[in-house]
């Protein structure tokens, strides 16, 4: 088990940099599609909202334990990192608790003048039926359950992360290139499943975007997942025309500077397979083609293919015209992790060690297509239960020594290694 005497040698950096507010800070190394740096903190980014029902207790429980410890440094800056701007999870399954809840929150965030950021999360057959799995039962009652989301934000403020690995995982869908996903739960209708999510999709975009003060993101996965032409086109499926955009690396580690790359290449395969060449979205250049998804310094061929394409093109559109997005930054400050032990399934995505915080909720991006960089995913929270394909283990994950919490629980071991490794710059 990862000990909490782990901390010990951190310094008070941290504290510092999550003291400031989400209105200056600032990531320094956020380049924009040109090349451009963040735009001066000047009040006009949107504040975030602040939950206290994200773990709240147990954080508290956690720090009184490290001061009590001895471990000040730890303490205070467990205690800034629960402090920051993050996203209140609506996954509860009954309309009027759904319309009551989202309703308090953003009552609350209104009386902050703060925008909530709220990741619905209640598709039929949610992640497979795997760690989180759950959600609505049919589709009649996942649009009762959108129609109770909607009730509880009525006019005000609000940003919604709509259904995280909603279009990542699918269940029974075909790709682009004609093969069957491994995605095929048993209890799922083979024939109907794929096409009722794209109507749960475009009819919760449909009823959150009719709010007047709603924004709302589909999921793009993120640049070490699908290739750029697939999720665009899945993205068009699920209404992303008719939404704000959409949202990448949510509960996932992989580097913001890449997904600020594959987020603009999305954006401009969706204006090139809609607009210049209509459905041709398997000839969208990707992070695997003509770029190399693991060497970053080929990824300039890939930009190289959407100026021609499209930035060349007779009609190229302006950032206006594109699809934005935004980016989970919560927990990767550090990147994805590269296992040193070998395992038969490692489980890079769930709960990996020495990972870090990422940059600081905001919205001043420097990127004309990157809405606002978010902490999606609580830090602290568990991925699930990862025994990195090990049978003999009694369920014990080998990296933290113990079994660990299910998904969406507190995970104290990990919040602090989150603090200790923190490494993204933030502008002062």
């Amino acid at each position: 088990m990862l000990s909490i005497s782990r901390t010990c040698a951190m310094t008070l950096a941290l504290a510092g940099v999550l003291a400031s507010t989400a209105l200056s800070a600032i990531p320094a190394a956020a380049q924009g599609p040109t090349g451009g740096q963040p735009t001066s903190g000047e009040p006009t980014a949107t504040e975030f909202y602040v939950p206290k029902q994200n773990h709240y207790h147990e954080a508290q429980r956690q720090i009184a334990d490290l001061r009590s410890s001895g471990d000040r440094a730890a303490a205070d800056s467990l205690g800034e990192m629960i402090s920051t701007p993050q996203a209140v999870w609506v996954t509860g399954s009954d309309p009027t608790t759904v319309t009551q809840e989202v309703r308090n929150t953003t009552h609350r965030a209104a009386g902050k003048r703060q925008v909530p950021v709220l990741a619905a999360y209640n598709l039929p057959f949610r992640d497979c039926s795997q760690y989180s799995a759950g959600g609505a039962t049919d589709v009649a009652g996942y649009k009762a359950w959108v129609d109770a989301l909607a009730a509880g934000i009525q006019d005000r403020a609000a940003m919604v992360v709509l259904e995280p690995d909603g279009l990542g995982i699918i269940p029974w869908y075909t790709a682009l290139d004609g093969n069957l996903e491994w995605c095929q739960p048993a209890e799922a209708n083979s024939a109907t499943a794929a096409a009722e999510r794209f109507e749960m999709l475009n009819y919760a975009v449909d009823q959150l975007k009719a709010l007047p003060n709603t924004k709302v993101y589909l999921d793009g996965t993120h640049s070490a997942w699908l290739g750029t032409g697939e999720i665009s086109s899945r993205l068009v499926k699920a209404g992303v025309q008719k939404a704000d955009g959409f949202f990448l690396n949510v509960s996932n580690y992989e580097l913001t500077e890449r997904q600020l790359k594959f987020g603009s290449w999305v954006s401009q395969c969706i204006y090139y397979a809609t607009e210049i060449n209509p459905g041709a979205y398997g000839s969208c250049a990707s992070q695997y083609y003509p770029a190399s998804p693991s060497d970053f310094s080929t990824w300039g061929l890939t930009d190289a293919w959407y100026a021609q394409n499209v930035g060349a093109a007779a009609n190229a559109p302006s950032s206006d015209e594109l699809a934005h997005f935004v980016i989970d930054t919560s927990r990767n400050g550090r990147g994805p992790w590269v296992p040193s032990a070998s395992y038969p399934d490692p489980q890079v995505w769930c709960n990996p060690p020495s990972r870090g915080l990422g940059y600081l909720p905001t919205s001043d991006t420097g990127n004309e297509l990157a809405d606002a960089f978010l902490w999606i995913k609580v830090p602290g929270e568990s991925d699930g239960e990862c025994s990195r394909g090990l049978t003999d283990n009694d369920g014990v994950d080998p990296e933290w020594g113990r079994v660990d919490p299910s998904a969406g629980a507190w995970f104290p071991e990990q919040a602090v290694d989150l603090i200790a490794n923190t490494s993204a710059p933030v502008r002062p």
